[in-house]
């Protein structure tokens, strides 16, 4: 992937919700899925968030749509972006995710570009992620994350 085109990789697309267990039901119905449980938050060493303990009280789950993951988040107790935005507009996609090969590079690209972020996250091998403030001009949260590095 050219490091001057970070949105070049589409990885996934997060869905805010209320009630996991009844809209995981629902997609399985219509025949998405099978889900599973996305790997425990706790790995994150470094936040750059709202709050840590409302971070950690999400849950996340995912399923593969061809090559697209297709999440779904249902915020816990306390403030989160999510829970901010579940509480401002319903239920509904949140951010749309995409995979880089070097989140710092690509995060000081995008600050030179002058896009902020909102939040952040980062493994003790430096992948993560980053939220970035693009709601008020496209529309959606968009996302960068580098993949944890296989041992």
């Amino acid at each position: 992937m050219q490091e001057n085109k970070p949105f070049s990789k589409p990885h996934h697309i997060c869905i805010v919700v209320n009630d996991i267990e009844k809209t995981k039901s629902y997609y399985e119905s219509i025949g998405i899925g099978p889900w599973m449980e996305y790997p425990p938050l706790a790995e994150y060493i470094r936040l750059n968030v709202m709050d840590e303990k409302a971070f950690f009280a999400c849950r996340f789950v995912y399923t593969k749509i061809g090559d697209l993951q297709l999440q779904l988040v249902q915020p816990g107790e306390g403030r989160t972006i999510y829970r901010e935005f579940l509480e401002k507009k319903g239920e509904g996609v949140f951010h749309i995710g995409f995979e880089v090969a070097d989140i710092g590079a690509v995060d000081e690209q995008l600050s030179g570009d002058g896009l902020k972020v909102l939040a952040s996250g980062r493994r003790d091998d430096g992948s993560g992620f980053s939220y970035l403030d693009t709601r008020q001009d496209a529309g959606v949260t968009l996302l960068i994350r580098q993949t944890k590095q296989q041992a």
